[in-house]
């Protein structure tokens, strides 16, 4: 009986040492940056459900979907720090001009976020769409994210909560100061989106109505977001005339909140500003010395993208656009207007003079289908099919589209590109939504960055003009990111992590957006895995959507 029992014994272990080990997907033979920044090495990737269950050597293990990496850099997904992509991806959860760069997380919540909102903004939001329709079937910044995962998207999915949407909220669009009791119930506000996975807090406070906050209110913010472990990410007061003192503004907030701060798309505007560089580069590294945890993202490109209202002072809009658009048709306002647009102003950030000439303006998109003949051409030539000033035409559009219209300003210099991308805590982000070259999107025209900022990285800035290594890249793309937003099992290619991986040849890797012509996809990244599904397969999208809302540091359920 005991020699029959040994025998079973032996025959059980054979069996288990002769069976291979089974994983869902296997990458094979790719050159593993595993987001850390260092040197890459060569080894496969078993993945199991949504999460990296190997890395090393699995030629003995089988799985059910295979890729041959042989060749490829396989890394960790992108992070888009700074992602416009918030009615794009109800338009088309697929964020096609994104994953085809291995973006894998779209940050939102520059200042403006998709929650909170009372009736009247839900009002308004849905009333202020331009060619993508759609109902607002939410109220809190939670909501809307849970709304896109079930809606289905390709992406992961996280937001900033917006200071200027806060103030809204409880304040409204008047320049004033808010009350204690306001500032009380905006803490609330950011409690809540904090509980709810936000991360942070957001502002852009050259545009109103965040503009009309002032430094103590938005420490305030600041605090009740640092209670619950969040960041505060600007885009700052200045990025001109006032460069310098917008960065003390940050650091201050920082320091007095205690909490971490990014600045969103880190330059200096117009060509008078471009020396100030060296200086705000040498007075972040002296905070980041001191102990505080500033940081910065950026876009790849010499132009800017927002809204022609920027050529205006924000005590035009106090009130909110509705207000614009009435002053705007005062004779006596034009009037003075066509002189404030060309000056160089102190108190306010003018990017129509920031650009140094409506040559430099260039118009990419309107709501109403009678304007949009004038999509992808300069203000100046514009002005010159209307027969008036370039000013004239600017007001005159405004009020005929009843949009801020958007516009992309050449402002900012390439040598100053190329310090900001060389920095090791500088990330990356569009700016832009994510879309694709067909249907509703069509009817506009994006900046390139929406369709090549990442590729631009890795193809120009790495590998043909080499302001960095592969593997410092991978880092500012992945890693560091994800751990300034302090999300878990993201950012790193790791045993545990969650599967979001993208594979590319980094000979290969290329963007073919431009100006002229901007709806074009990069190239050069072949597979793309979101949660451990396959999103892109040999260069094209699988339809699959398994995005996730990913939440911050303070969420209040499980993750």
């Amino acid at each position: 009986m005991k020699h029959l029992i040994l025998l079973v014994l032996i025959s059980a272990t054979m069996l288990s040492c002769n069976t291979k080990p089974k994983y869902e997907t296997i990458i094979r033979n790719g050159t593993i940056y595993d987001g850390n920044g260092e040197k890459p090495y060569t080894a496969d990737v078993g993945i199991n459900a949504d999460t990296i269950a190997f890395i090393g050597d699995l030629k003995d293990a089988n799985a059910a979907n295979e890729t041959d990496a042989k060749g490829k850099a396989v890394a960790p997904g992108f992070v888009n720090m700074l992602s416009w992509a918030v009615e794009s991806l109800i338009q088309d959860g697929r964020s096609q001009s994104d994953i085809r760069q291995g973006v894998t997380l779209e940050v939102m919540g520059e200042g403006t976020s998709a929650g909170p909102f009372n009736a009247k903004m839900k009002r308004e939001w849905q009333a202020g769409q331009g060619d993508i329709k759609y109902k607002v079937e939410w109220n809190t910044l939670g909501e809307y994210l849970t709304f896109l995962e079930k809606r289905g998207v390709s992406c992961n999915v996280a937001s900033f909560i917006g200071s200027g949407t806060v103030r809204t909220y409880v304040v409204g669009e008047d320049n004033r100061k808010a009350t204690p009791a306001e500032l009380d119930s905006m803490q609330l506000l950011v409690k809540q989106a904090m509980e709810e996975g936000a991360l942070g807090v957001g502002s852009s406070l050259i545009y109103p109505p965040d503009f009309f906050a002032d430094t103590h209110e938005l420490i305030t913010l600041c605090k009740e977001a640092a209670k619950h472990g969040g960041m505060y990410i600007s885009h700052m007061r200045s990025e001109g005339n006032k460069l310098d003192e917008a960065v003390e503004e940050l650091i201050t907030i920082s320091k007095e909140a205690n909490i971490p701060a990014e600045i969103y798309h880190i330059k200096a505007v117009g060509k008078g500003n471009w020396h100030k560089m060296d200086g705000v580069i040498k007075r972040i590294e002296k905070a980041r010395s001191e102990g505080l945890r500033i940081t910065a993202d950026m876009y790849t490109y010499e132009a800017g993208a927002t809204g022609l209202t920027a050529a205006f002072p924000p005590s035009l809009q106090d009130g909110g656009f509705g207000k614009l658009w009435q002053r705007l048709q005062d004779p006596a306002i034009r009037s003075q207007m066509k002189t404030v647009m060309k000056s160089n102003p102190k108190e306010w950030e003018n990017l129509y003079y920031g650009a140094g000439s409506p040559e430099n303006v260039l118009l990419l998109g309107f709501k109403q289908d009678s304007l949009k003949k004038f999509t992808g051409k300069s203000l100046a030539a514009v002005a010159k099919i209307r027969g008036t000033s370039p000013e004239e035409t600017a007001m005159d559009l405004i009020v005929q589209d009843s949009t801020r219209i958007d516009v992309a300003y050449f402002f900012m210099t390439e040598s100053n590109l190329k310090k900001e991308i060389a920095l090791p805590w500088v990330s990356f982000g569009s700016d832009a939504g994510s879309y694709s070259p067909e249907g509703v999107f069509l009817k506009s025209q994006p900046h390139p960055r929406s369709y090549g900022n990442f590729a631009r990285v890795i193809g120009h800035y790495v590998r043909d003009e080499k302001i960095l290594p592969l593997e410092k890249a991978i880092y500012k793309l992945a890693k560091l990111p994800a751990t300034n937003l302090k999300l878990k099992k993201r950012g790193e290619l790791k045993v545990g992590n969650y599967a979001d991986v993208v594979i590319f040849d980094p000979e290969k890797v290329q963007d073919h957006a431009t100006y002229d012509k901007p709806q074009q996809f990069a190239s050069g990244v072949s597979d793309v895995f979101v949660n451990g599904v396959q999103v892109l397969k040999n260069g094209e999208h699988t339809n699959a959507r398994p995005g996730r809302f990913v939440k911050g540091p303070g969420f209040a359920g499980n993750q």
